[in-house]
């Protein structure tokens, strides 16, 4: 038995990266998951059906789009139906854009805050009535050392994380007698899709080469000079799970390399 069989978890973002490894993560542990994303339906399929096949759970996808709030409830609504609750509430969607403050296009200002940030106040909104009703639930925020720290030309994205820290908080402080724990846990420099989206983007405001960016902007953070991995954050998210972290909650997790030591 799994520490999560018989649960059910809803991931935002599980279509890839970090989410896909949540999502094949609390899968392992029993739980029957809601995946959500964008992507290629086939691509979508294969990593549906394949978590059903490796770990002997149900899954079903979500196209929810998390600029949209009746969607994102209708998400919740779907985990529900089908499974009976919503146990686990990953809020991890995200995009990115980097460029200076006075370029920074307006519509990516607010795709970035409503996606990396507003999707997990709906979110949590539709999912805390089910988790106080059962007495139970664990809602992980992904935040970002940028929940601590800044960088250069991302506006955007350091407001939103920083948001999430807040939002953290809150919520841990409104939920902490139902049983109910809510933290974030904030990666430093995870190789993603995401991460490697952002390089040329990078290259171009620095004037840099890649091998600069990855070398002198992204792991110049990170004094272990090593990538988190996707594994490490899943397995972090999946102990918040356990009861053993019941007395965890609205804690921001760093798990950086050391980068917010600093």
């Amino acid at each position: 038995m799994g520490i999560l069989t018989g649960k059910t978890a809803v991931i935002t973002g599980s279509t890839s990266g970090i989410g896909l490894a949540y999502a094949r993560a609390m899968a392992k542990a029993g739980a029957n998951i809601v995946l959500n994303g964008m992507g290629k339906p086939e691509d979508i399929e294969k990593e549906r059906s394949s978590i059903e096949a490796d770990f002997k759970v149900k899954a079903v996808h979500s196209p929810a789009d998390m600029t949209k709030p009746a969607e994102i409830a209708g998400m919740v609504a779907l985990g529900e139906k089908t499974f009976g609750s919503v146990d686990v509430l990953v809020n991890n969607a995200g995009i990115q854009f980097v460029a200076p403050i006075e370029d920074f296009p307006i519509e990516k200002w607010d795709a970035i805050i409503a996606i990396n940030l507003s999707s997990a106040f709906h979110g949590i909104r539709a999912a805390v009535p089910g988790m106080k009703k059962r007495g139970w639930g664990r809602i992980i925020n992904t935040a970002s050392a940028h929940s601590l720290v800044a960088s250069p030309f991302k506006s955007a994205y350091v407001s939103a994380k920083h948001g999430i820290a807040g939002l953290t908080k809150t919520v841990a402080l409104e939920v902490a007698t139902h049983k109910i724990t809510c933290n974030c846990i904030s990666p430093g420099y995870v190789w993603t899709p995401l991460v490697e989206k952002q390089i040329p983007d990078t290259m171009k405001a620095r004037n840099m080469t890649k091998e600069q960016v990855i070398n002198d902007v992204l792991l110049d953070a990170q004094p272990t000079k090593e990538f988190v991995t996707v594994e490490q954050v899943a397995a972090l998210a999946v102990y918040l799970c356990s009861d053993d972290a019941s007395q965890i909650t609205g804690a921001n997790l760093s798990m950086d390399g050391g980068w917010t030591a600093a």
